[in-house]
C-alpha cells in the first residue's frame, strides 16, 4: 500500500509537477550533502582536528552509533513537500504566519546571519541565491520548510516558506500510525499490552533506519516522515546529525545514509581500474579533499525495507518479532562531487566485507 500516487497515475499537470520536484530534489540534494559532510570536514581542518569518520559496522542495519556529539559537525532538519501542506495540519506540523521567512520574522529571531542583502524572491528555489539564503538558515533550530509556492497557481515554484518548524505529533501515535498501516495492531497501540507498544515504537525507529535512542531532530525527522504520508503528496525529509555523523534522506524511495569515507592511494587506484576510470579522473570528479595520500569521498548506502516492514499480502493481523529485521542495504555507491554534471555513482560494496 502506497500513500502517495505513481506518475503514471497523474494528469498531465501532475506530471509536471512531479518533474519539477524531482529536478529541485536533485539540486537539494547537492546543498545538503555539501552542508552537512564537506563544510563539517572543512571545520574540522581548519580547527586542526581529526575528522570523525564513521566505521562500516554503523552502517549495517540495527548498528549502534557512538553516543558522542561532535560539535563541530553540522547538524539540521529540512522538510521538502511536492505540495502544500494544508493548515488543517499545522496542530503537528507548526507553521505559522510568526515563522515564515519573511524580513521582519528573520530579523526579529537574531540567530539568522546573511551575506547577501534580504528581498523578498530570495526564499524562492528559483532565485540564483536560495542556496546562500538556505546556508543561512541550516544552524536555526527545529526545521525548515520548502513547498510549492501557491500565489502562482499557473506555475510549479517552490519557496522555503517557513523556519523554525516544529514536529510536535507524539512518537507513541506516530508508532501506533505506522503499527495500524503495517498490520500488527488493529486500532491502539496498546491493546496487546505495554510490553508489545515498547517493541512497536522500538521498531518505528528500525521502520526509518535510527537506533531507538537517536537525538532530537532524528526523531523530528522520523515522525515528520510518519506524519507527512497523511499530506497526500511526496515529500522528502532531510537530516544531519552531529553523533551519526552523516545526511539521511527519508522519501518515497525509502532511506539513504550519507557519510564521507576515507580511501587508501590502493583503494582509490582499484575503483578507477573497475569502472575504467584514470586515477587521476577519479580523483578529480570524486575526491573532495586529500589526507596525505587518502583520498576522502561521498558514500552513500540505500536502504529497503524488509517484508516485515511492509504491508502482508493477505492483509491480515500479524504479530511482532522484534528479532527480525525490518531493514536491509541494497545500495553502496561513491557518488560524484556537488556541482558534477556528467559523471554517475560508482557501486562500492563495502559494508559487509
Amino acid at each position: 500500500m502506497t500513500y502517495w500516487h505513481y506518475r503514471e497515475e497523474l494528469s498531465r499537470q501532475d506530471k509536471l509537477r512531479r518533474s519539477v520536484y524531482e529536478a529541485l530534489r536533485d539540486e537539494l540534494d547537492e546543498y545538503l550533502i555539501e552542508s552537512a559532510l564537506i563544510n563539517s570536514y572543512r571545520r574540522f581542518v581548519e580547527a586542526n582536528e581529526p575528522y570523525p569518520f564513521v566505521e562500516k559496522r554503523e552502517l549495517k542495519p540495527r548498528a549502534r552509533i557512538p553516543d558522542v556529539e561532535y560539535e563541530r559537525h553540522n547538524r539540521f532538519l529540512v522538510i521538502f513537500v511536492e505540495d502544500v501542506i494544508p493548515a488543517a495540519h499545522k496542530k503537528y506540523i507548526r507553521f505559522f504566519a510568526d515563522n515564515k521567512t519573511t524580513k521582519e520574522n528573520l530579523m526579529r529571531s537574531g540567530t539568522v546571519q546573511f551575506r547577501k542583502k534580504y528581498f523578498r524572491n530570495i526564499r524562492l528555489f528559483e532565485s540564483a541565491h536560495f542556496s546562500e539564503f538556505l546556508k543561512g538558515l541550516l544552524p536555526v533550530d527545529y526545521a525548515l520548510l520548502i513547498q510549492r509556492d501557491p500565489t502562482v497557481k499557473a506555475r510549479n515554484r517552490y519557496s522555503l516558506s517557513h523556519f523554525r518548524v516544529r514536529i510536535d505529533w507524539p512518537i507513541a501515535e506516530a508508532a501506533e500510525d505506522m503499527a495500524r498501516n503495517l498490520r500488527y495492531i488493529s486500532k491502539d497501540l496498546y491493546e496487546k499490552g505495554d510490553t508489545y507498544a515498547e517493541e512497536i515504537q522500538k521498531k518505528f525507529f528500525e521502520y526509518y533506519g535510527f537506533p531507538p535512542a537517536a537525538g532530537g531532530r532524528r526523531t523530528a525527522a522520523v515522525v515528520a516522515a510518519q506524519y507527512l504520508r497523511q499530506v497526500g503528496c511526496i515529500s522528502t525529509v532531510y537530516v544531519a546529525s552531529c553523533e551519526s555523523r552523516g545526511l539521511y534522506r527519508i522519501s518515497e524511495r525509502g532511506v539513504s545514509k550519507y557519510i564521507l569515507m576515507k580511501l587508501t592511494e590502493a583503494d582509490m587506484q582499484s575503483i578507477a581500474d573497475t569502472h575504467h576510470l584514470s586515477p587521476t579522473g577519479f580523483k578529480r570528479h570524486y575526491r573532495i579533499a586529500k589526507e596525505k595520500n587518502d583520498g576522502i569521498v561521498i558514500f552513500q548506502t540505500t536502504y529497503e525495507r524488509t517484508s516485515h516492514a511492509r504491508f502482508p499480502e493477505d492483509g491480515k493481523l500479524r504479530e511482532l518479532n522484534s528479532e527480525f529485521f525490518w531493514m536491509t542495504v541494497v545500495n553502496q555507491t561513491i557518488i560524484p562531487k556537488p556541482g558534477e554534471w556528467s559523471k554517475s555513482p560508482l557501486p562500492y560494496s563495502i559494508i559487509y566485507t
